[in-house]
């Protein structure tokens, strides 16, 4: 099946929508939630979110004995929760820093939950089997009341982001402000990072602990490299992130023996490459040109400064003597020169040259500026 088949059975075919609705409404709330996480530098909070809700999937399982994906999904929450209040307390309570803290629960978390999936694994109990697709994801397994649980948790945080958007964005950009305003910083910290673990729990079974960090931070990323405004970065965020669930989904099913979830983190990745280098304001390509339209304007007033200078002090310009100074001047350059006479700063008579009305002045306006700066 190729990608164009893929997208004209995607409307008839259960599973296929299914799927898809999923891995675009995950995308969707990962990347508003994820702009926040980008922008409070927390960018290594996404991977111990992921990695600590592996041990409350081991629990959940242990204490029910059933794959039931609601009741497994709860345990990864609170095991994710607790380690999220665990970073918090860490970071406040010591002297240790966020990426300290960050790398500390990651590791402790995700060992304790390797050590009781190998438990589980030796375990008589036919059941066990399954629980490993939380750690790469396994999107084929999402149902519809996955899909109706994603859009409300959509839903719910669209909702929540909209009613406290100014607390948000003023705690986002100077928290000690918000204090003298009067908001409670720490109920709207909390806020955020609840609403993240969620959209982290819900992602596990569709693209698993190791990658869902991506899933978090890479639509932000390239979000972030087009706009200054938050609110832009948070629908562009969205919309990177739907289109890297519908696109790794329609490449994944169009070939064989191709995950899922690893497709779509690097769909993801493609965006953040483009973006990197194609986004007007930011992107290496446009710097690029910008350096070096910079560097020609630096030739430009550099040539015509040094003109300027021999017409001011040189009565006889075609005298051979100053002829040689400007040839031998390393700013001199035909190409230079010709852009001169393009702007109308210059006049070329064979080898005669003299600078027009408009020249003087800009050459003298260039002094002028130096000679400020020098002050």
């Amino acid at each position: 099946m190729d990608i164009t088949e893929y997208f004209s059975l995607v409307f008839t075919d259960y599973t296929l929508r299914t799927i898809t609705l999923g891995t675009a409404l995950l995308g969707a709330v990962t990347g508003m939630l994820g702009s926040f996480a980008v922008l409070r530098k927390q960018s290594l909070l996404g991977d111990a979110i992921s990695h600590a809700a592996l041990p409350g999937i081991a629990i959940a399982f242990l204490i029910t004995g059933a794959k039931d994906s609601n009741i497994l999904l709860l345990g990864a929450l609170v095991s994710g929760l607790v380690g999220t209040f665990w970073i918090r307390a860490i970071i406040t309570k010591t002297h240790l820093k966020s990426d300290t803290a960050l790398g500390l629960i990651l590791s402790l978390f995700f060992g304790f939950g390797m050590l009781l999936l190998t438990f589980i694994q030796k375990q008589p109990n036919a059941n066990q089997a399954g629980l490993d697709k939380y750690l790469f994801g396994q999107a084929a397994t999402l149902v519809e009341s996955d899909v109706w649980m994603m859009a409300i948790v959509t839903g719910i945080c669209l909702f929540v982001l909209l009613l406290f958007w100014k607390e948000f964005k003023i705690l986002l950009f100077d928290a000690d402000y918000t204090k003298t305003l009067g908001f409670n910083t720490k109920f709207i910290d909390i806020l955020i990072t609840t609403f993240i673990v969620l959209a982290i729990v819900l992602g596990l079974q569709t693209v698993g602990v190791v990658l869902m960090s991506a899933m978090l931070l890479a639509p932000a990323a390239a979000a972030r490299q087009w706009t200054n405004s938050l609110g832009v970065m948070v629908f562009l965020a969205a919309l990177f992130g739907a289109f890297s669930g519908v696109f790794g989904t329609a490449i994944s099913a169009s070939q064989n023996n191709l995950s899922t979830g690893p497709v779509i983190v690097l769909v993801a990745a493609v965006f953040v490459v483009f973006s990197f280098i194609f986004s007007p304001s930011r992107g290496l390509l446009f710097k690029q040109i910008r350096f070096i339209k910079n560097r020609r304007d630096l030739e430009l007033h550099k040539t015509l400064a040094f003109m300027h200078h021999i017409a001011e002090t040189h009565e006889n310009i075609s005298h051979p003597h100053t002829i040689k100074l400007l040839n031998n001047f390393q700013g001199f350059t035909k190409k230079t020169l010709q852009k001169l006479v393009e702007k109308n700063y210059a006049t070329i008579d064979g080898s005669m040259w003299s600078l027009t009305d408009l020249g003087f002045k800009t050459a003298e306006n260039l002094y002028t500026k130096q000679e400020t700066k020098d002050e």
